[in-house]
């Protein structure tokens, strides 16, 4: 049997995550949406969104198709993580070939561009 292989990462909102006002909460989420849609475009990113379980540490959830240590390194180049907001983990995983398909669609960039603004 063959085997299809992706990389998730897994943002969670860390312990001693700095406050942010509304304007700098704002400006962090619109580059954390960019720094993702760029990495859809260049090819390395298939899938990503929020997790909306709000009791939960864990943010976001992205799937790539490049190795651990590559998608390790491009997850922790995003604004929240830079900022000290966010902290990355990263889990190979692997399903059955063909199991899991991604079509091309398009990421935003901002929240406004998600909000149709």
């Amino acid at each position: 049997m063959d085997f299809d292989r992706f990389t998730v990462a897994l943002l969670q909102l860390r312990p001693d995550a700095p406050e942010l006002d509304e304007a700098a909460a704002a400006a962090l989420q619109d580059a954390h949406m960019n720094h993702l849609a760029e990495l859809h475009e260049s090819g390395v990113l298939l899938a990503a969104g929020p997790l909306l379980d709000t009791d939960s540490p864990f943010r976001g959830l992205s799937i790539f198709r490049v190795g651990p240590a590559e998608a390790q390194a491009l997850a922790e180049r995003d604004p929240g993580v830079l900022a000290g907001r966010y902290s990355v983990t990263v889990l190979p995983w692997m399903v059955p070939g063909g199991a899991v398909t991604f079509s091309p669609t398009r990421f935003p960039h901002s929240a406004a561009e998600a909000a149709g603004d």
